[in-house]
């Protein structure tokens, strides 16, 4: 039996590219589930993804009864695909700023890790329709993180992902309490500093050509913090506490 794979999408206010989107993952090459985690979208996202589910047995659908942030929605949906024997377990945005085709490539990846992590900065800057002043903002975060924890990563704000099911297992998802870019960086270092495999796969990223960023000055400071955090919980090392896992 092959091992189950599930993508796991957050949505608010996402009803215009919700159709579209279950159609590219749907026709994957890589058989995989869909799971919306909606935060009661006032647009109606969250009704329109039940309606689509009944005809399509590969969507699952999860509601919040009110918007808890990014890594409130993804912390109940890693807890739902662990349950559900789920092996590898995938986040991405809903809005196609992570191109569902490659899918694919992450699996090929997931062969030798832990965790996978769509990169826009590896190799050279891949980033479409961002104003300058954004994009300097996102590689001054990378630079950032790198400096103060001495993580190897050089997209740690990146949100494209791909977990190994025993990778999501050596986190205590209860005592996870950031969120936005924060939530993405302390996953990532929590896997890193107790020796599980990253690798990092190149990928485009596009600006959101329908809806509207989720970005703001409160997700900016929490992460800018929640760096020296993880510093101070890895007893000031700028290495992994422990060697490399095996697969």
């Amino acid at each position: 039996m092959a091992d189950k794979i599930v993508v796991i999408v957050p949505t608010y206010n996402e009803r215009d590219n919700l159709p579209a989107l279950i159609q590219r993952v749907m026709g994957l090459p890589t058989e995989v589930d869909l799971l919306i985690v909606d935060g009661n979208s006032p647009d109606g996202t969250g009704k329109l993804a039940d309606e689509l589910a009944l005809k399509q047995p590969r969507l699952k659908v999860l509601h919040e009864k009110e918007k808890k942030g990014l890594g409130r929605a993804y912390c109940a949906a890693f807890k739902w695909a662990l349950e559900h024997e789920y092996e590898f377990i995938f986040e991405m945005d809903g809005d196609f700023s992570h191109n569902p085709d490659d899918i694919p490539r992450f699996m090929e990846a997931a062969n030798d890790a832990d965790l996978v992590l769509g990169s826009r900065y590896r190799d050279g800057i891949r980033v479409i329709n961002w104003p300058l002043r954004r994009l300097m903002l996102s590689m001054t975060a990378a630079k950032y993180v790198q400096v103060i924890t001495g993580m190897p990563i050089t997209d740690p704000t990146g949100g494209f992902k791909c977990f190994r099911r025993k990778a999501l297992q050596s986190i205590d998802l209860d005592a996870v309490r950031s969120d936005g870019y924060s939530f993405q960086i302390e996953l990532t270092h929590t896997l890193w500093r107790n020796g599980m495999r990253i690798v990092e796969v190149p990928i485009i990223f596009k600006d959101r050509f329908q809806g509207s960023s989720k970005m703001s000055s409160k997700i900016v400071r929490e992460a800018l913090w929640m760096v020296w955090r993880l510093w101070f919980q890895n007893g000031l090392r700028r290495r992994p506490r422990k060697p490399k896992h095996r697969l």
